[in-house]
């Protein structure tokens, strides 16, 4: 009997202790992270470093997960500005003699064709590396082939955030992400309506949705809350009734987060039905495509501004303006620099897909037309944005690049 008490009050101090451990243990996980992969820097540990270049190499593939010129309309600029930097690389004598190529692919269907598509070129042609995709939801299907065909991937159309924060080794987005253009879009947005009342519209599509999900987070950092959000879905063409509702409002400002030919449609019926405020929009409203949309509704729209020419552009400039009778946007201008970048780490690392991640990433800061393209830690360029502005039908810059900074708390708002 007593040996009986005995082993069931051990029992019970044992679980107690345990139970008190594992309160302890979860009290303290909760205070600190364990592992953030947001701040650690992913190498790939595993072999081919040691293969040397193969023998028989005639010319040297590039993958280009995007449209071509016989896809449409949709980034087509950014196949013109890869190819012409390829162009450029073989003038100036390709690989130790060996001419580079593109290999493009592309589908509308980007989770299942598109998929394939990079599977294509990374299985079948065995291509060196991928320039790709032309925004967030592409780029995120090209990531997922990379990652088990251990490929570099260099994306000059996100700004998606996620797709680093997956922590693939092998990713490497040339755009500044949204978590950096939307602080400096909030302190314009705060700077102009002060307590004044502003709209917020967007579409809900993966990339506009995003970057309202930084752009709210900025906001409330500084104290601000629109008068009310509305949202669209992607696609849509009759936009009467939401405008009639902002118009209603009589908001100071309006800001519209949505792809280039929407927010184009959106912004050109809220000019025409006489909307006095200011109105601020997303990166997209730097591209050709919103350009020639909005035509002269794009006046005086204020945006994250990502690419701004000047003196180390030029050469590149006239040589696109020349060839397709347009200026380049940011779009083109970073997809060149991200083939540029991407020949120069090939020369460097030779024919060794480990070695040319290695390379993409050791070159940093690398300094291109677009700026400085400088990786953080997941792989994300992290040059600072300034803000932008349309003027008689041109892009200019209205706010010189700088870094976001944390709000201060206003005591005067509740």
């Amino acid at each position: 009997m007593r040996m009986t008490l005995r082993i069931a009050l051990i029992l019970l101090a044992v679980s107690v202790t345990t139970a008190s451990g594992a309160m302890n243990s979860e009290k303290d996980s909760s205070r600190k992270v364990f592992f953030d992969a947001r701040t650690r820097q992913t190498h790939y540990a595993g072999p081919g470093r040691q293969n040397l270049p193969p023998a028989n190499v005639k010319e040297v593939l590039i993958g280009y997960f995007g449209p071509d010129k016989s896809s449409g309309p949709e980034g087509d600029d950014m196949y013109h500005a890869a190819c012409l930097a390829i162009e450029q690389a073989n003038k100036a004598g390709g690989y130790n003699g060996l001419p580079f190529r593109l290999v493009a692919g592309w589908s509308g269907n980007r989770w299942q064709s598109g998929a394939a598509e990079v599977v294509r070129m990374a299985y079948a042609h065995k291509v060196w590396a991928i320039i790709g995709g032309i925004d967030g939801p592409s780029t995120h299907v090209a990531e997922q082939v990379v990652a088990k065909a251990r490929l570099t991937l260099l994306s000059p159309g996100s700004t998606d955030r996620t797709v680093n924060l997956v922590n693939v080794p092998w990713m490497f987005s040339c755009l500044p992400g949204d978590h950096l253009q939307a602080p400096v879009l909030a302190r314009e947005i705060e700077s102009h309506v002060g307590e004044k009342p502003f709209l917020l519209v967007s579409s809900v599509d993966h990339d506009s949705h995003l970057f309202i999900t930084e752009l709210k987070k900025s906001l409330v950092q500084r104290q601000l809350a629109p008068c009310c959000h509305f949202e669209f879905k992607p696609g849509q063409k009759d936009y009467g009734e939401l405008v009639q509702k902002i118009v209603q409002m009589k908001a100071h400002a309006l800001v519209v987060i949505a792809p280039p030919q929407e927010s184009a449609q959106l912004i050109s019926v809220v000019r025409k039905k006489d909307f006095k405020g200011s109105i601020f929009a997303g990166p997209c409203a730097g591209s050709r495509r919103f350009l020639e949309e909005a035509g002269r509704a794009a006046e005086g729209v204020v945006f994250p501004l990502l690419y701004r020419p000047d003196k180390r552009s030029r050469d590149f400039e006239e040589e696109f303006t020349e060839r397709l009778g347009r200026c380049p946007d940011y779009l083109a201008a970073h997809t060149y620099d991200a083939v540029n970048l991407l020949v120069a780490a090939i020369r460097k690392a030779r024919l060794n897909r480990p070695r040319i991640c290695d390379a993409v990433r050791e070159l940093s800061p690398w300094q291109g037309i677009t700026g400085r393209i400088r990786w953080d830690s997941l792989g994300s360029n992290s040059r600072p944005v300034g803000l932008g502005t349309v003027r008689a039908g041109r892009v200019i810059c209205v706010s010189m690049p700088h870094a976001p900074v944390d709000a201060k708390p206003r005591s005067s708002r509740r």
